[in-house]
């Protein structure tokens, strides 16, 4: 309910009448969570393997998995060792290390420059509900390696 609305109250005697104003009703920011922790990513193992999402994983996409965040978020995810970031499609379920909370495709690790070291100290904050589809994510992240 955005907008002001009216409301009126007559007086039992019925000669009066009362107009009252409701206050206008913000609506409330959208609560973002963002979350830090190590994350990883997957070796070429899982290649061509179905995903929790049903699609077949590619570790030439911009993808990961992640315990608690809905399949298809577009997440973004930076790396606070070197501040480089990545948005990501959140596809599938894991990690299932102790210790880490999201596990990354290797195209994304490779963006964050983390394949060397395999881990690093992450910072996850969920963007969208993949209203803008994941393709034009993958195609602007894999531009940006590009570069």
């Amino acid at each position: 309910m955005a907008g002001t609305q009216g409301c009126s109250v007559t007086a039992p005697s019925g000669d009066s009448h009362v107009s009252h104003e409701a206050s206008s009703i913000q609506s409330q920011p959208k609560v973002r969570l963002v979350s830090t922790g190590r994350a990883s990513w997957y070796g070429p193992g899982f290649r061509g393997r179905k995903t929790a999402s049903g699609e077949i994983f590619d570790d030439s996409k911009f993808t990961a998995a992640h315990k608690t965040l809905p399949l298809g978020t577009i997440a973004k995810v930076t790396n606070l060792s070197n501040g480089k970031s990545v948005k990501v499609e959140i596809n599938d379920r894991g990690p299932y290390v102790d210790g880490r909370i999201i596990d990354l495709s290797h195209a994304a690790a490779h963006a964050l420059g983390m394949v060397d070291r395999g881990v690093a100290h992450v910072e996850i904050e969920p963007v969208s509900d993949n209203s803008e589809g994941v393709n034009s994510i993958n195609e602007t992240s894999r531009h940006a390696l590009e570069q």
